[in-house]
């Protein structure tokens, strides 16, 4: 046995019965839920849960900045990076499930929820700006957007969860 078997055998290098595929999957949502528009969850709660002063200040900036930086982008190049999102959607699905690719499906999985919560994210961007959100709107408006988040996010685990196990559970002898 040489080293390069060595290595295959110790790691999987299939995705769905990857370990650390499984664990970068939880972190990226985590991640996701977290950070809210650009701005973290525990900031949106000190500022709730002081009603006004410097975190509520600090919460302003940090979500008019952010909410400004993505409808800029999606301003001047929202057609392109649709265009591209698009393109590379439809060429990671013919691959994963016309195909059958492990790997597609498994990036599939993991970048078509974050495309529909960028549009989200877009959405609730210009609804900030166009009512002019501010203090306890604000912070509600941020927080139904972070439920959202962990929702699609849950759909998100527990689908590639159950495409996962039917994909370990009916590989086959060769690992296709």
């Amino acid at each position: 046995m040489d080293w390069y078997d060595s290595v295959f055998e110790v790691i999987d290098m299939r995705s769905f019965s990857n370990l650390w595929y499984w664990i970068g999957l939880a972190v990226l949502w985590s991640s996701v839920s977290h950070w809210v528009l650009g701005v973290p969850h525990d900031l949106i709660l000190r500022a709730r849960r002081e009603k006004g002063g410097q975190a509520m200040e600090d919460l302003h900036d940090l979500t008019r900045v952010n909410v400004n930086r993505i409808l800029y982008i999606s301003d001047v190049s929202g057609a392109w990076l649709l265009l591209l999102g698009s393109t590379v959607m439809t060429v990671l699905a013919l691959t994963a499930f016309f195909y059958d690719v492990e790997l597609s499906q498994a990036v599939f999985f993991l970048l078509f929820p974050l495309a529909i919560l960028g549009l989200l994210s877009i959405r609730t961007a210009r609804r900030i700006r166009n009512h002019g959100d501010r203090e306890e709107a604000l912070v509600r408006r941020l927080m139904r957007h972070r439920l959202a988040t962990q929702l699609i996010g849950f759909l998100s685990i527990f689908v590639t969860a159950m495409f996962g196990m039917d994909k370990n559970l009916y590989v086959g002898p060769f690992g296709f």
